[in-house]
């Protein structure tokens, strides 16, 4: 496969050439428009920000973003699917209470907040792939249902992945709350006895009817009926039903990858990657540690696989922050989302990636003004 093309603008502005026009410039010289937007559906998929976690995307960018595909004729709508842990976007009342509070409403941006899942994460399109992880994959239906793909994600560190960048972005956060614990486990969900309280919504919600009673009136599962599809973790309100975090690091990354297949594959797609306020971990925590490099810039591809491997050439080549955890762990040289996760293996993401034929690790970098 030839390279790919992945165009890179710096931070550095002047009058009348803002940064928010840069942004613009970028994905018009990377061929945005070339794309038809007449009357499409456009989901623009991003991260709207864990409370209190402040290294989202502004929503001065997107507003831009929203702006562009307007003027090109589409109906673009912001999206992102529900998380499986609880917090702040574990349902849509508190994900688009979360968007609200982050800047992301029609005021700021111009285009309306649709949480992809549903109000509890149980709407999806089971989209088949057959792949090596995944016969199938849950995906949220405002997602599936799009005509256009744009991703806007923020580059940084990520403490299971490695780094969390547009394969990411698009993978884990366009599953359903089912689709990522298929994602994050090899095994079946738990009941905590302790936290349930017999409200029955788990054992009326079982597609398999693998959920009864044990003789203390407490949720049960019978694992001979169960076939893990979370439907029971996406309903329950008290945290009792729960997923088991197992499975390698590959794995995790190899399903994130085939999420990617089962969002992008038949449907034109760009991507947008903010290479700035990299922090060490994954933006659904509710803080954000100081970044691990200076910011660096923007950058914009078709090609997922090239962007994201673009990405970490420059964080790994740009200048360590000695006052961030690098600086903890006496970072000198090497790959940095190693040094900082050294348990974890990144390039497996965009190794299967590539052999799946999202794109390929080989790129271009074009500099745009």
């Amino acid at each position: 496969m030839n390279a790919s093309k992945v165009w890179f603008t710096d931070l550095r502005t002047r009058p009348g050439h803002n940064l928010l026009d840069k942004t613009e410039a970028l994905m018009r010289a990377a061929g945005v428009t070339d794309i038809d937007f007449k009357d499409k559906f456009v989901a623009l998929k991003l991260h709207m920000g864990e409370p209190g976690n402040l290294a989202y995307i502004r929503p001065n960018y997107v507003a831009r973003v929203v702006r562009l595909i307007r003027e090109l004729g589409g109906r673009p709508f912001l999206t992102d699917c529900n998380t499986l842990y609880t917090g702040g976007r574990s349902n849509a009342i508190d994900h688009l209470q979360s968007a609200q509070e982050n800047g992301f409403n029609r005021i700021a941006v111009g285009a309306d907040v649709i949480i992809a899942d549903g109000l509890k994460g149980t709407d999806y399109r089971e989209v088949p792939i057959h792949l090596k992880r995944c016969e199938t994959a849950k995906i949220g239906t405002a997602i599936a249902d799009a005509d256009i793909i744009v991703s806007l994600t923020h580059f940084k560190g990520h403490e299971q992945a490695g780094f969390g960048g547009t394969l990411k972005n698009i993978g884990m956060g366009s599953g359903s709350r089912g689709g990522k614990m298929q994602m994050h486990s090899e095994s079946k969900p738990r009941i905590d006895v302790v936290k349930c309280v017999a409200c029955g919504t788990c054992v009326r919600s079982c597609p398999q009817v693998a959920i009864g009673w044990n003789t203390d009136d407490k949720a049960v599962i019978d694992y001979t009926k169960c076939v893990g599809c979370g439907q029971c973790v996406a309903v329950c309100m008290y945290g009792a039903a729960h997923p088991v975090f197992q499975g390698t690091n590959d794995a995790l990354n190899e399903k994130i990858a085939e999420y990617v297949y089962a969002v992008l594959h038949g449907k034109p797609s760009f991507h947008v990657s903010f290479i700035m306020d990299v922090s060490p971990k994954c933006d659904c925590w509710g803080h954000n540690d100081a970044a691990i490099v200076p910011d660096i810039g923007i950058a914009a591809s078709f090609d997922p696989v090239a962007l994201d491997q673009a990405c970490v050439d420059l964080v790994n080549k740009a200048v360590a922050n000695q006052g961030s955890v690098l600086g903890d762990v006496h970072f000198e040289h090497g790959d940095k989302f190693t040094h900082v996760h050294p348990e974890t293996h990144w390039e497996s993401q965009v190794a299967h990636a590539e052999e799946i034929g999202l794109g390929t690790r080989q790129y271009e970098l074009v500099a745009v003004e």
